[in-house]
């Protein structure tokens, strides 16, 4: 993997193996993703998928340090400025892609998911290809079930 490679997958938060992040689907972002595309699979998730992910496996940060998503207190003392009081107002959020999506995706800790059911992802091979890397459109919501 090239230095350029690294830090894209750094710039992404994809700092391990298994791990997940919501992002913007926006011109730049997209050409990062297909510049890692054999390194990393994505698609756009459901608001079934989202809930079940920010529920299950949700981390915010706190003053730097790693916190469930336990307490709403929590979550309002850091997002409340920008109107962001529960846990569904994050999910709602990240599937509407508000106008404070930013902040909430800079919040969250990245999600750690667990090896997928049915053994190790078939990488470097494309998607499109029966493979696991690359663009899954709308079959990324599969992935995650199998995953959380």
């Amino acid at each position: 993997m090239c230095l350029k490679t690294r830090k894209i997958l750094h710039s992404l938060k994809l700092r391990s193996i298994y791990s997940g992040v919501f992002v913007k689907a926006n011109e730049g972002v997209m050409d990062m993703l297909r510049r890692v595309e054999p390194y990393v699979t994505y698609g756009y998730p459901n608001l079934k998928s989202v809930k079940e992910l920010i529920y299950k496996k949700g981390y915010g940060k706190i003053d730097k340090e790693k916190a469930p998503l336990t307490d709403n207190n929590m979550i309002e003392q850091a997002l409340g400025k920008h109107g962001i009081i529960c846990i569904e107002d994050i999910v709602h959020e990240i599937t509407t892609v508000g106008p404070h999506f930013k902040d909430v995706v800079n919040f969250l800790w990245p999600f750690k998911l667990n090896r997928p059911e049915g053994g190790k992802l078939l990488k470097k091979t494309s998607y499109k290809d029966e493979g696991d890397a690359g663009n899954r459109e709308v079959h990324i919501n599969e992935l995650l079930d199998k995953m959380n």
